[in-house]
């Protein structure tokens, strides 16, 4: 039987560790969960780690590094990440319009938090590559008795 642990204890992942209790702080966790929503989708990934390798970067060129973004969610995405102090808007009065993109320290140092997660799928790509080929083969094998049973 499984054992159910509180929110802020994780001994089942590191024997020994507590976490910190967040539960006596609610805005605090309230900005938590709200930052991990917006930062951990693809496109704000993506656009951090393309404003940490090339600096300031214009709008469209952003998108080209990104790539498979659309216009539409390039800005949606930027414009939140300006709204919470991730990066720097600059726009120059000139025709056509042109406005740069750079990260604040604030972004750099999330970029450097996130970083890590680049470096864990680097280190268990294997593994992980090897545990979802078994566990497609499992599921093929799974089904081809059911679909077999079907036919009669």
């Amino acid at each position: 039987m499984l054992e159910s642990y509180p929110i802020n204890t994780a001994p089942h992942i590191v024997p020994g560790y507590t976490a910190p209790d967040y539960d006596s702080d609610p805005e605090l966790d309230a900005l938590v969960r709200e930052i991990i929503g917006r930062v951990a989708d693809k496109w704000t990934m993506l656009a951090l780690e393309v404003l940490e390798d090339h600096g300031t970067v214009r709008f469209t060129r952003l998108g080209e590094l990104i790539g498979g973004i659309s216009q539409k969610m390039l800005t949606k995405t930027l414009r939140q990440m300006e709204a919470d102090g991730l990066l720097i808007r600059t726009v120059y009065p000139v025709i056509p319009p042109r406005v740069d993109y750079a990260l604040t320290e604030t972004g750099r140092s999330l970029g450097a938090a996130f970083c890590g997660v680049w470096e864990w799928a680097e280190a268990h790509r294997g593994t992980i590559q090897r545990s979802r080929q078994a566990f497609a083969e499992r599921a093929s094998q799974d089904a081809a008795p059911a679909s077999a049973d079907a036919a009669e």
